[in-house]
């Protein structure tokens, strides 16, 4: 470790002992409420996956091979906040940068894997989506529950490989000390190439193709109708079609696109990112397994139904796994 590093060199909640370092016993303002803050978004992920989880599981309207793809990426958001979460609160990756610890490899491999599988879901939901839009006589017979299942299986499968060949490369979190530059160079961007970008783009055109079939589909609606009754509804489809879009793929590449540019470029910096830096980046990734539930679920009124009627007790005053949602 080096002797002129100070404490704020290393982190705020940090204090240097001697030649190694230790979460301060007397921690600051700003330490306190950042681990606050990061609570209450391991709080809201917790919850707002689990309410998901819950109404696909209850209410027997909603077993479809799509919610079925919904409730798989809901396991792997929800996990993430009972296990990413916490570890990265109390193994922070400044510990993990100077230490190759047990608890630092256990606490990469669920934050590899876990954000992987959610984001190879949120690729399968995209690909459920298209047929449903595009092909919407053949969706039956192509995306059935064996299929989805299939996907599912894929999706926890790959990432379960590109977390495994992480560690086992030495790759943790930003850091690769004492690797040679090959082995630097594989780590940082095989792990990224095939957890994000290629998922990432896949998704990009996927969600083009389903805008602009759906918008050609409004405008036959629109041209096969009568002008003066459609045009309303046609163009308030139109926005809530590109809002519903924007916001799928903006929020996505807003949480995930800044860390994995950070880890495919740092090789070729003299230095390593700041540790703070290393750290916002991360727990923005972290934080698109809170906001899928908002995404993916609260776009939905029989979700917003469903969601109400666990919120407020309902389900424990009678059966109500058969009522109509939608």
């Amino acid at each position: 470790m080096d002797e002129n590093l100070t404490i704020n060199d290393i982190h705020p909640c940090y204090e240097v002992n001697g030649t190694t370092y230790r979460f301060t016993g007397n921690p600051s303002i700003i330490c306190v409420l950042v681990y606050f803050f990061l609570s209450l978004i391991s709080v809201a992920t917790i919850c707002g996956n689990l309410l998901v989880i819950i109404s696909i599981i209850y209410f027997k309207q909603l077993h479809t091979p799509t919610n079925y793809l919904i409730l798989s990426l809901a396991v792997a958001d929800l996990l993430v906040g009972v296990l990413v979460f916490p570890f990265s609160m109390a193994f922070t990756v400044t510990t993990c940068l100077y230490h190759e610890d047990l608890l630092c490899k256990i606490r990469d491999s669920f934050d590899i894997s876990l954000c992987t599988s959610s984001i190879l879901n949120l690729c399968c939901i995209s690909i459920d989506r298209y047929y449903a839009v595009c092909q919407p006589l053949t969706y039956r017979a192509k995306i059935n529950a064996q299929v989805t299942m299939i996907m599912i299986l894929m999706s926890w499968g790959i990432s379960i490989l590109i977390a495994m060949a992480n560690i086992f490369a030495g790759y943790s979190q930003g850091t690769c000390e004492e690797m040679c530059t090959v082995d630097v160079i594989l780590a940082n961007t095989m792990g990224p190439v095939f957890g994000f970008y290629s998922p990432a783009i896949i998704m990009l055109a996927i969600y083009l193709k389903i805008f602009l079939v759906a918008q050609k589909q409004l405008n036959t609606i629109q041209n096969t109708t009568c002008q003066s009754t459609r045009t309303g509804t046609v163009s308030k489809m139109e926005r809530k079609a590109t809002k519903t879009l924007a916001t799928v793929m903006g929020v996505f590449l807003l949480c995930m696109a800044p860390y994995f540019l950070c880890v495919v470029f740092q090789p070729l910096s003299n230095k390593p990112p700041p540790v703070p830096v290393i750290e916002t980046l991360n727990w923005l990734t972290l934080s698109n397994s809170m906001l899928n539930p908002l995404i993916y679920a609260f776009f939905y009124k029989w979700f917003r139904f469903a969601f109400r009627t666990i919120i407020s007790g309902e389900i424990f005053q009678g059966d109500f796994s058969n009522s109509r949602l939608f």
